[in-house]
């Protein structure tokens, strides 16, 4: 990929849309505890984290960092209530971890919750929250974000990359759309959200440069935006990055105007609410694929010899 203008625009447009529809980020405060009152923080730790890669990138503009910080801010004092509603889902359902995933990359922005941190500590100690039952990957990232809070790994990432199916590296051909996102994550984890590449095993690295070019294009003439712009993701935390261009290329002309990105084919139709909730994860996707693959050429670019 020659030109990254074409690959910043889209995470330029992407966070625009999510800037303007940041009330999108909201929680159901009276639903049933049995249907989920946690389902509805996922949005919000997955901008926490997208927001964290673009200010540790550094490569965004000045427009881009304040739209950013505001909408950290959005959600941090609005949706979350300063951390209070972490607490409240701490001990509407004590074993999940997903408060202490949300809040972690809040904490390592600057927001605290002191009493959310002491709720996370005294359940993360107990023999119950260790033996809870999840996907290598799923447990693979939650080892990954308890070492990056300071606690142990329960148990160490090291040991959980051989039980993923990327750290198998079975037959390539036979990927689908749940494994291609077990995939993505694993890489996520693996290399703390594209800071660290060389968190990637060398055997992973080989394979993924092998067939990710093949999935790419599978997944691009599938018209699977979310899931081709994960894969974009894992090309830019990959030593060797490609910037595929015809995969780049498409993802951008899929992209609206307004700066949303459909999840599959074209933009869903209904109301305003629904339509955010199909569309958010991709268009944070884009967001995160374009700062990380434009931080990743302009390093390739600075260490080229002129």
């Amino acid at each position: 990929m020659n030109d990254t203008r074409l690959i910043h625009q889209v995470g330029v447009g992407a966070l625009e849309w999510l800037h303007a529809h940041r009330d999108g980020f909201r929680l159901e405060l009276d639903v049933d505890p049995e249907v989920g009152f946690l389902e509805r923080f996922k949005p919000v730790g997955e901008l926490a984290l997208i927001c964290k890669v673009l200010f540790r990138e550094g490569v965004a503009g000045s427009r881009q960092s304040a739209l950013a910080r505001q909408l950290i801010d959005h959600v941090w004092c609005h949706t979350l209530d300063g951390g209070r509603m972490l607490v409240r889902g701490q001990r509407t359902e004590p074993l999940s971890p997903i408060p202490f995933e949300v809040y972690l990359p809040f904490r390592e922005l600057g927001y605290s919750s002191p009493e959310a941190e002491r709720a996370f500590r005294l359940n993360q100690r107990l023999d119950s929250f260790a033996a809870l039952e999840m996907s290598p990957v799923r447990r693979l990232g939650l080892s990954a974000f308890q070492r990056r809070f300071g606690l142990p790994p329960r148990p160490p990432e090291a040991d959980l990359v051989g039980a993923t199916w990327l750290g198998r590296a079975p037959e390539p051909w036979t990927v689908e759309g749940h494994i291609a996102y077990d995939i993505t994550h694993t890489v996520f984890h693996l290399t703390d959200w594209g800071e660290n590449p060389e968190g990637l095993p060398a055997g992973v690295a080989d394979y993924l440069a092998t067939w990710l070019p093949v999935w790419l294009d599978d997944w691009l003439d599938l018209r699977r935006w979310d899931l081709l712009g994960e894969l974009l993701v894992v090309d830019a935390c990959l030593p060797h990055p490609t910037f595929d261009e015809r995969a780049w290329e498409g993802f951008a002309a899929a992209q609206q105007p307004d700066g949303a990105m459909p999840a599959v084919r074209t933009m869903p139709q209904g109301e305003p609410d629904e339509v955010f909730d199909i569309v958010y994860h991709p268009t944070l996707v884009a967001a995160f694929a374009s700062v990380l693959a434009t931080s990743r050429a302009l390093t390739r670019l600075a260490r080229t010899p002129s």
